[in-house]
């Protein structure tokens, strides 16, 4: 068996860094696995990697790139002591302990680590429509958004689409209407699955108009974004509409396939920790959005990753 360490942490988002840096500053000399850095959609660094400005993160007035403040937050960690390995975790064994995760290895296929204490922090991604020119403007802006709350402010006085049917569309809806002069709410179905109040919600509000039996067949633009190619499920019918900015509002899908039949997920796919953010599994914590399919932020993300790591250091004192 290799050295075990003290914490592994899996995942490279808000959470994972925030986690890595207090583990480094306890000196528990923290090993953090960032991901596979050929997935687009899935990268390291999470989902602000797709996100071109973040301007509801704490502490910088002017804004930054999501990007430069993953970068940032990963330099601090590492100026602490946390070790990085730019490596995606293929499997974990929490039956056994020490704790065992596998991760690739390039080229030389794949190598075991081991660990007292695991924090996951393996994050979530946007249902997508996979259509032609999703790839090339989804988080960018203009362009294509899967949060409202981060990119609304950027489409002030300007027509956006949302789509889908849910609560979360109507929620994005109605909030992108403090900004946008015209919200296009785009669903595939002549009727919503949101719930009642939520639709009355959006159906009286003069800014909001549904598109009906209506799906996006691609995005168009080549060096600016320009919309989308819209088709009528009945009709047939198919045409362009110059959107500004769409958004999505399909879904989050959490990235913990890893640990099916070994932690209790609940019917979304979602980690169930307490309120400590501990897993049934003692030693073994998460935090961030494979947790949180509330709030979502950067900054509650963080928040989480802040308290795994303090939670596992208790933990180990304890032992």
């Amino acid at each position: 068996m290799s050295e075990v360490r003290n914490v592994i942490i899996i995942g490279s988002g808000p959470a994972g860094w925030t986690a890595a840096l207090y583990a480094a500053r306890a000196n528990l000399k923290p090993l953090l696995f960032s991901g596979d850095p050929e997935n687009k959609f899935m990268p390291p660094g999470g989902q602000l990697m797709m996100t071109t400005e973040i301007e509801n993160y704490p502490g910088f007035e002017h804004g930054i790139k999501g990007p430069e403040l993953m970068g940032i937050m990963r330099k601090q960690a590492e100026r602490f002591g946390a070790e990085t390995i730019d490596e995606l975790v293929v499997a974990v064994d929490l039956q056994q302990y020490p704790f065992q995760v596998t991760a690739t290895e390039y080229p030389d296929g794949q190598r075991d680590y081991y660990a007292r204490t695991v924090i996951i922090c393996t994050g979530a991604r946007p249902r997508m429509l996979q259509v032609p020119g999703e790839e090339a403007w989804f988080g960018k802006t203009p362009g294509v958004s899967s949060c409202a709350t981060c990119d609304g402010w950027y489409y002030r006085d300007k027509e956006v689409a949302v789509i889908g049917g849910g609560d979360s569309a109507m929620e994005e809806s109605l909030f992108l209407t403090h900004y946008a002069t015209r919200v296009y709410v785009i669903h595939r179905r002549d009727q919503l699955r949101a719930s009642k109040i939520m639709q009355e919600r959006a159906f009286k509000n003069p800014k909001i108009e549904f598109v009906w039996n209506t799906i996006v067949t691609h995005f168009n633009g080549s060096e600016k974004f320009e919309g989308a190619h819209l088709k009528n499920v009945k009709t047939g019918e198919e045409w362009d509409y110059p959107y500004d900015g769409v958004f999505y509002a399909l879904g989050h899908i959490p990235n913990t396939d890893l640990f099916k039949g070994q932690l209790d997920l609940d019917e979304q796919g979602y980690l169930i920790t307490d309120a400590r953010l501990r897993t049934k599994i003692p030693g073994v914590f998460a935090a961030g959005d494979c947790v949180d399919h509330i709030y979502r932020q950067a900054v509650t993300a963080a928040g989480m990753g802040c308290m795994a790591a303090i939670e596992a250091e208790r933990w180990l004192a304890e032992q």
